[in-house]
């Protein structure tokens, strides 16, 4: 089958089509069903054919086949599993342009493209929307998402951490990147690199492991017997900082990713940490994949608990994010933010490519390949872009209110229900919905519900949960981060399917 050309279509025509492509399986339910599933997975093909099926054909088998079995995680606004943020019109319109010219924004070429303006301009405003000071932090880069966000953090960080051990000991070995972790360490008389963190997301334990700090160096400094379980122990802490044998990081988690609760609760404790880590040479690294947008928060008594968890953040080295959940635009997308401006191409750097300079010159943008993981890279910080302008930050503090509101009011009817536990535990009802963000993690009084509750609510294919477990026990997670989310009728939709659940025993 030879390659034609397809019969050309306007973009508008483009636009509508798969815009009702991307409503049909909220129309048809949160996931497929298993005949759906079955007849997808026979379509498949056992082998390439020798011959193509031509365009039209595999068309119709992706639409009719394909398509059916896939499940309404970004369309449905009751897809409430892994903080799966929706895509808003505005990023899949440029996420369609992206698609069809293919930028590879790699090498900040100006006389080429405007494709890396357009990625400095989107972490620009991304700055903006959490309101961090420009001249400190539009430094950084876009990634697949928060997990590899995550690891140029601790990348950063260990070549920060590891460079101040070797100056205390005056070896000029100093950058993991040049010389290696191995014969740095060495120089530098260290047997270890630790990072210190509470309840961290499980991407900070992968970076850890791909980076040699190694999962079993991810320390907790958690505070016992803290109403709070992300709190920092700091006596525990600055132990653990002053050991002269490790070279330490510690990570912050803004927006724990079973309960939505923060580490932090204001400045001052984040005030603590950075003049601990400033003590002891050590980075200060904040997760905040979905935590971080409270910042687009108002100072209202409404929301200033959550709010006051994201206060101080800018005190940090580096922060991370994630666009592919509360900010609504499609996979894959994260983001890395750095006070630090040449730390990243310390680790970075694209070496001996002469073919991929970016010319003569300084710049102020710099080539993404020499700040991140990859040399080819999509240009998706075009749909960023286009969302912040579409909405600014008024239109992303106004979904994220309601989807606060929404939280809460479910996370209330559950502590009133006599099926279920609200989760964690809370002194009282009002402390319980003041610190509520937009997780609700709840569990089934009774054993036998509790065991398959998350099975049970996902069967009805009217809403999605991710199952969880807290204190060693089973949980399910309602995360609510769609644009789409409405109040009113997602509280409906919910307290009507948790019922029904609850009935069936």
């Amino acid at each position: 089958m030879e390659f034609k050309s397809t019969q050309e279509i306007s973009l508008e025509q483009v636009q509508r089509e798969l815009w009702e492509i991307a409503q049909s399986p909220w129309k048809t339910g949160v996931l497929p069903n298993p005949e759906i599933l079955s007849r997808a997975r026979d379509s498949l093909p056992r082998s390439l054919p020798s011959d193509g099926i031509g365009f039209d054909s595999a068309q119709k088998h992706i639409l009719d086949d394909i398509v059916p079995a896939f499940n309404g995680s970004s369309i449905s606004p009751n897809y409430y599993g892994f903080v799966t943020g929706g895509t808003t019109p505005a990023a899949l319109f440029a996420d369609n342009i992206v698609s069809a010219y293919d930028q590879n924004v790699q090498v900040h070429l100006t006389e080429h493209s405007i494709a890396t303006d357009v990625e400095s301009s989107a972490l620009g405003l991304l700055v903006d929307l959490f309101r961090l000071d420009r001249s400190e932090w539009h430094n950084g880069t876009f990634t697949t998402g928060a997990t590899a966000a995550n690891l140029l953090g601790l990348a950063c960080g260990r070549e920060f951490a590891v460079r101040a051990a070797a100056s205390r000991k005056g070896v000029s070995k100093d950058s993991v990147g040049e010389w290696g972790l191995f014969e740095v360490m060495l120089a530098s008389g260290l047997s270890g690199l630790q990072v210190l963190t509470t309840l961290p997301h499980s991407s900070i334990g992968k970076s850890a492991g791909i980076l040699g700090f190694g999962r079993a160096n991810v320390v907790s400094v958690c505070q016992e017997g803290s109403t709070n379980p992300l709190e920092f122990d700091l006596e525990k802490l600055e132990r653990e900082l002053s050991r002269p044998d490790k070279a330490s990081i510690v990570a912050v988690s803004s927006g724990e990713v079973n309960t939505g609760r923060f580490a932090t609760a204001g400045r001052s404790k984040m005030q603590e940490l950075r003049n601990l880590c400033d003590k002891y040479g050590a980075w200060l690294h904040v997760d905040g994949a979905f935590g971080l947008f409270a910042r687009v928060l108002n100072d209202s008594p409404e929301f200033a608990s959550v709010r006051a968890g994201s206060d101080g953040l800018e005190l940090a080295d580096s922060i991370t994010g994630d666009g592919h959940k509360l900010l609504n635009v499609p996979y894959d997308c994260g983001f890395f933010l750095t006070r630090h401006r040449n730390e990243a191409a310390n680790v970075f750097t694209n070496p001996n490519a002469a073919y991929l300079t970016g010319g003569a010159g300084a710049s102020s943008i710099p080539s993404p390949l020499n700040i991140g993981i990859e040399n080819s890279r999509r240009f998706r910080a075009l749909p960023v872009y286009a969302t912040l302008l579409s909405y600014g930050a008024a239109g992303y503090r106004t979904v994220l209110e309601k989807q606060i509101r929404l939280a809460r009011r479910l996370s209330a009817w559950l502590s009133d229900h006599t099926a279920y536990n609200i989760l964690p535990e809370s002194s009282s009802k009002e402390a319980q919905l003041d610190q509520t963000f937009m997780i609700v993690l709840f569990s089934a009084k009774q054993d036998d519900l509790n065991k398959n509750l998350a099975a049970r609510i996902n069967a009805t294919s009217k809403m999605f949960v991710s199952g969880t477990s807290w204190q060693r026990r089973p949980a399910c997670r309602i995360a609510i981060s769609n644009w789409r989310a409405d109040e009113e009728r997602d509280f409906e939709l919910v307290t009507s399917v948790l019922d029904e659940v609850a009935r069936q025993v």
